[in-house]
């Protein structure tokens, strides 16, 4: 079998992607696929770190709105995602994955607080590193958590695994001859405004020079095919 192209990723999951087609709360059976897939990385000797949104349970600053202040609001998105973390982190332990969950706020009664040589270490030992509660501070999305972990373990590439297949030059739900980009740099998704990731986590990947590979979650399949080097969904560099 061919080896992988990458040794160490990130892989970002939105809270939505967790829900499946409910949209809110958990649906196992996506989360097994998703990690059966990430069990056969690992057994490839890929190392897996793994940072999971919260939207399937609360979004800061769209569910708060004006009726909270915002940090309250994100601290609230900042629990989701810990719940995410420990509901992944369940399944891969059935299918008998060695996981450790860190989190930026310290929660030490369910989980590792957020050390980054720890972290390392796990990750070199073969197990899945789970990180929640984002960077831990308000104002910062999940997918800006996603790159700055990815900077900071030296992750090959981060691999967003989206509800959508790649990168197109407008939504292509909106506009139906949006074209989809194959290769894209973040100087252009800046400049045009592309909802890649947001602008912070833009700028963060840019100037880290981390590729980040975003790809289609429906087919669970696609993480292995994004690690193995196969051309799919859309590669943002350079």
């Amino acid at each position: 079998m061919e080896s992988p192209k990458y040794k160490r990723v990130l892989l970002k999951i939105s809270g939505e992607a967790l829900a499946g087609d409910a949209s809110r709360g958990l649906d196992f059976n996506v989360i097994g696929e998703v990690c059966d897939v990430v069990k056969r990385c690992v057994q490839l000797g890929v190392q897996v770190g793994i940072v999971v949104g919260g939207g399937n349970f609360w979004r800061g600053v769209k569910d708060g709105g004006d009726r909270m202040v915002r940090v309250r609001a994100d601290h609230m998105g900042m629990l989701a995602t810990a719940i995410n973390a420990l509901a992944v982190a369940d399944v891969l332990e059935q299918k008998g994955v060695e996981v450790r969950v860190q989190t930026a706020i310290e929660m030490r009664a369910i989980a590792e607080p957020y050390i980054r040589s720890r972290a390392i270490r796990h990750l070199e030992k073969g197990r899945v590193v789970i990180f929640g509660c984002g960077t831990g501070n308000p104002f910062f999305s999940t997918d800006t958590a996603a790159v700055l972990r990815a900077a900071e373990i030296d992750a090959d590439v981060i691999l967003l695994a989206k509800n959508i297949d790649g990168v197109y030059s407008a939504d292509p739900r909106k506009v139906p001859d949006a074209v989809k980009y194959d290769t894209i740099t973040y100087s252009d998704v800046l400049a045009q405004r592309l909802q890649v990731m947001d602008s912070t986590a833009t700028s963060l990947s840019m100037d880290n020079k981390i590729p980040v590979l975003l790809f289609a979650l429906k087919d669970p399949e696609n993480i292995l095919r994004a690690v193995m080097g196969e051309k799919i969904g859309t590669i943002v560099q350079g």
